[in-house]
Formats: C-alpha cells, structure tokens, sequence
C-alpha cells in the first residue's frame, strides 16, 4: 500500500471541537485519514493526515 501525505497545523486558537470538525469534513469530502497528531505546550497541534493513492497514480501514464 501506498499512501499520500499531507501535514497541516493547527494554532493554539483552535479548540479541540473545531479541530476535530475540520478534520472530519477532510476525511468525508477527500477520503483523507488521520495519521499522527502531536499536541505542543503552547497548545498548536500537529497534525498529518493520509490517504491511499489511487492506482491510476502508481502507474505510469503511455506515451505515443
């Protein structure tokens, strides 16, 4: 399995609702997952999202 990347942070201003509701709206519109969060003393939150890349993707494309 091959997957996408896509890492995004999140300032201390944003409350843990919030969050989670961005990233929930993520997941359900673009097919992303959650992958990691780290939560940092001054209350920023690091967060890596992932995906499965699509076979058409993986492939290379032909060329005539």
């Amino acid at each position: 399995m091959d997957y996408e990347y896509a890492p995004l942070r999140l300032p201390p201003n944003v409350d843990r609702l919030t969050a989670a509701a961005q990233l929930a709206i993520q997941a359900e519109f673009s097919g992303w997952e959650l992958a990691r969060v780290r939560l940092f003393r001054d209350g920023t939150r690091q967060v890596v999202l992932r995906r499965r890349r699509m076979a058409s993707e993986l492939q290379p494309g032909l060329s005539y």
